[in-house]
């Protein structure tokens, strides 16, 4: 389709890598809510920057798991995980309202991301515990669940990640699953937003900042206009 617009989405308050300097690239802030990363201090002080600058907020939810950053794909009763999702959405957005701002959609984070990809039944504990929020995230159970239920769901693109043949992420324990180029990260932005509404770069890569700018760069060079969720 032709350029109109596209939003740039990031995974901060993670304490690993540059938020404010990452606030200052991305249109949408998905937000680390404690349970793999992240602490309400932290939550704070993005949801305050991102106010200041205009980013959306987003409740990046995953497993309890900060031993793992969120990375392990965990059996959690539905009725608990329903729960952990409240308790993550809950506080983060206490603080988003306290700091000027309000949570705007939802994104699972790490293993709860491709878990719910497959997973009926997690996905729904999932949407139970996030109340009406939109949700943004690849096709599977997630966003077709959200989209039965009348929620707003968002498809987004990864362009610093490499793709399977059948649309699916790469495991990133496979060659090819981090891309490191950055013409070759903005090349992949440029091509995915024609597909997609939302596009993620990884805020706990090493060279985000650098990533994000240039995919931004190239984005609005080829006729984008970039709008937060």
């Amino acid at each position: 389709m032709a350029p109109g617009h596209v939003d740039l989405n990031a995974d901060l308050g993670e304490e690993v890598t540059d938020d404010e300097a990452l606030l200052a690239v991305v249109t949408s802030a998905n937000v680390a809510c404690g349970y793999h990363a992240g602490t309400t201090v932290i939550m704070r002080a993005v949801c305050a920057e991102a106010a200041r600058r205009g980013v959306s907020i987003g409740a990046q939810v995953s497993y309890d798991d900060r031993e793992h950053f969120g990375r392990v794909a965990r059996d959690v009763p539905p009725d608990v995980l329903r729960e952990q999702v409240a308790d993550q959405v809950g506080t983060l957005t206490e603080i988003a309202v306290a700091e000027g701002t309000t949570v705007r959609y939802l994104k699972p984070h790490g293993a709860l991301y491709h878990r719910v990809i497959d997973d009926a039944e997690q996905a729904a504990a999932v949407l139970a515990g996030s109340g009406a929020l939109p949700v943004l995230g690849m096709p599977g159970e997630l966003v077709a669940q959200a989209a039965a239920a009348g929620r707003r769901v968002v498809l987004e693109g990864f362009p610093d990640r490499g793709y399977r043949d059948d649309g699916r992420l790469l495991p990133r324990s496979e060659p090819g699953a981090v891309l490191e180029d950055v013409a070759e990260i903005a090349a992949a932005a440029v091509r995915l937003a024609a597909d997609v509404r939302s596009l993620c770069v990884h805020g706990d890569h090493p060279g985000a900042v650098a990533h994000a700018r240039e995919v931004r760069r190239v984005l609005e060079a080829a006729g984008w206009t970039l709008r937060g969720l």
